[in-house]
């Protein structure tokens, strides 16, 4: 039987250069998936495993935003949050490009640039919560506190 290997991204890197405690849990991925289905698959609680969603607001100012995977994304909350007049989904096609990730593979850690991210403050409500690794396959598992510590995030509601 083959050896895993021990896959680093990004996200991965970044929480053990800055000494953060955190668990990756891999598994079996054949693409995308819901964060839902994640979820149920790993055994974890829709209201503690999150997803990260990004924005565009004006013209080359986009926002990162990580709400639970059973929540919807609040735009007219989101932009008041982060001080535009409205904000829209980034188009899937533009995601890696802009990101360095890929749909269903979006970490909130270790993007292509350092994007304003915004946490749903739910998340404080858990000592840790699930969210992707970086790779279609990969969660990540962390205190929301030192998620927000690694991304410079804020937390608010931005949720329907």
């Amino acid at each position: 039987m083959a050896k895993e290997k021990n896959i680093k991204t990004n996200a991965v890197r970044i929480v053990e250069r800055e000494k953060i405690s955190f668990e990756a849990i891999n598994y079996e991925s054949d693409g995308f998936m819901e964060g839902t289905a994640i979820a149920e698959k790993l055994g974890m609680p829709f209201e503690q495993t999150f997803k990260t969603l990004v924005t565009k607001g004006k013209p080359g100012d986009f926002f990162v935003f990580v709400v639970p995977v059973s929540d919807e994304l609040d735009l007219k909350k989101a932009a008041k949050t982060v001080g535009e007049k409205s904000v829209e989904m980034l188009p899937v096609k533009d995601l890696l490009s802009t990101t360095g990730y890929v749909r269903g593979g979006c970490s909130p850690i270790g993007m292509k640039k350092a994007f304003r991210t915004i946490i749903h403050q739910s998340s404080k409500n858990f000592d840790m919560i699930m969210f992707s690794g970086g790779r279609l396959g990969t969660q990540l598992k962390m205190s929301p506190l030192d998620l927000a510590r690694v991304t410079g995030a804020e937390f608010a509601d931005i949720v329907k």
